[in-house]
């Protein structure tokens, strides 16, 4: 039986470990160098930061993570600095690039998508500007590279990854100018009781905010981003804050970030359906609790089939992998299932109560002005989506078709939720409504000669 294994982060680790005990050997296939995913990134050979430096409060995890990662390689066929770029499900066949040359067609019988998530942005005046990146990457250069975006940076947006990279760069010197949350505080605090079904986690929040303004940086909740300010880089932050008074606050750097969204282009093309999920405001594929898709021999775990956090990747890898060597009547640990499946649905009422908590901004997406940007790599701007709009595109892909929103190298995957709030808002329609853009191969970049060769 052949298996591939997309994805080396908390999922894609613990779904081969699985797969190993059962005496199966998969290949495993990872587009970076090295695998660990993004809260568990792995530094560089060389590096000198502890892992409590690196990791906080995770390092034990990304200790734990990394001595697996490391004895499955051998058991494995191992494939790093190896890109996914298409799928062709009537022949179960994965089109592969490794070290941006080499190309090779991937047979399988069973799929496991462990494909991670991206950041999730809203679109601003100035956010294209050089000096802006998202929380995600603020974070990989910290963790990766041991570098800052900036001596003095602003973070915007919300959720828990805003706070945690802001303490981040504080610890290591870089203390934030600013720290900007869209939402209120009241937001958060009405859903303290169910943000205790993970209470470790809950609690964690609380002393990274705790610790955050013990340090002196400045914190702004309920606050509305206006436009980032700068000629040849960022230079300020022009804001209101919730008594709707405008402030410009001064800095090198902006990491913007409202959550995350799922990396599920290879979902998108081995078949899988699509649902809205209303209240994570994404686009997800369709899976049962074990991680199985409609589609047969594919399963998908982590946060490319759904936001749920580092440790609810750990938990549904391994349940993916349970999953697949039962629908093969290959051993698993029963034991083990039901445990994984009581935590998992404990882990969903948490996060249904983070997303609440954190919500992002649909309004603010909806009533971005005419001139800003939506979709950076073809520069199209929000007037021209709605000018799409009012010549009868009632859906995101006839939208495209006529702004090309979504035609550039990142195809979709940064532009498509906030085009998606603007096109419903001008249509007046509901975001599920005006659908998703469909993933279309290559999922990245590619050398063009290598697909005609």
């Amino acid at each position: 039986m052949k298996v591939v294994v997309v994805g080396a982060g908390p999922a894609g680790i613990r779904a081969v470990e699985q797969l190993v005990r059962a005496g199966v050997t998969p290949t495993w296939i990872e587009e970076s160098p090295d695998g660990g995913g993004r809260i568990t990134q792995r530094p560089p050979a060389g590096f000198t930061r502890s892992a409590a430096a690196l990791y906080g409060a995770d390092a034990g995890r990304a200790r734990r993570l990394h001595a697996t990662l490391d004895a499955m390689k051998p058991r494995t066929d191992w494939r790093p600095d190896t890109l996914v770029w298409n799928i062709r499900p009537q022949d179960r066949v994965l089109h592969t690039q490794t070290d941006g040359a080499a190309q090779a067609e991937v047979p399988y019988d069973a799929l496991i998508l462990c494909t991670g998530a991206m950041d999730r942005v809203l679109p601003l005046p100035g956010w294209t500007l050089p000096g802006v990146t998202t929380l995600g990457g603020a974070q990989v250069a910290l963790k990766a590279q041991g570098v800052g975006i900036g001596a003095k940076p602003i973070l915007v947006g919300t959720g828990p990854l805003l706070w945690l990279t802001a303490l981040q760069y504080a610890k290591a010197g870089a203390k934030p100018a600013l720290v900007l949350d869209t939402t209120p505080f009241l937001t958060k605090a009405w859903q303290a009781a169910g943000m205790m079904w993970n209470a470790p986690t809950f609690l964690r929040g609380i002393g990274i905010m705790a610790a955050l303004r013990l340090r002196g940086v400045p914190i702004a909740e309920d606050a509305t981003p206006l436009a980032i300010e700068g000629v040849e880089g960022a230079t300020a932050l022009h804001w209101r804050d919730a008594a709707w008074k405008e402030h410009v606050t001064p800095c090198d750097a902006v990491a913007l970030g409202w959550g995350l969204k799922p990396e599920s282009q290879l979902a998108d093309l081995a078949g899988v359906p699509f649902d809205y999920d209303a209240l994570q405001h994404n686009w997800v594929p369709r899976r049962d609790a074990a991680g199985r898709a409609p589609v047969a021999g594919v399963y998908m775990a982590g946060d490319g089939a759904g936001i749920g956090g580092a440790e609810v990747a750990e938990l549904s890898g391994a349940r993916a992998a349970l999953a697949l060597l039962a629908d093969a009547k290959l051993p698993s640990d029963a034991a083990l299932t039901a445990h994984l499946d009581g935590r998992l649905r404990t882990e969903a009422r948490f996060r249904a109560a983070l997303e609440r908590a954190f919500p992002y901004p649909a309004k603010l997406a909806a009533r971005m002005e005419d001139s800003t940007p939506v979709c950076r790599c073809e520069v199209i701007t929000a007037g021209e989506l709605r000018a799409a709009a009012a010549a009868d595109a009632p859906e995101m892909n006839r939208a495209k078709a006529f702004s090309r929103i979504g035609m550039g190298r990142c195809q979709g995957r940064l532009c498509g939720t906030p085009a998606a709030e603007v096109l419903a808002s001008a249509l007046g329609v509901t975001v599920a409504e005006v659908g998703r853009l469909r993933g279309q191969p290559p999922v990245k970049p590619i050398p063009l000669q290598q697909p005609a060769a």
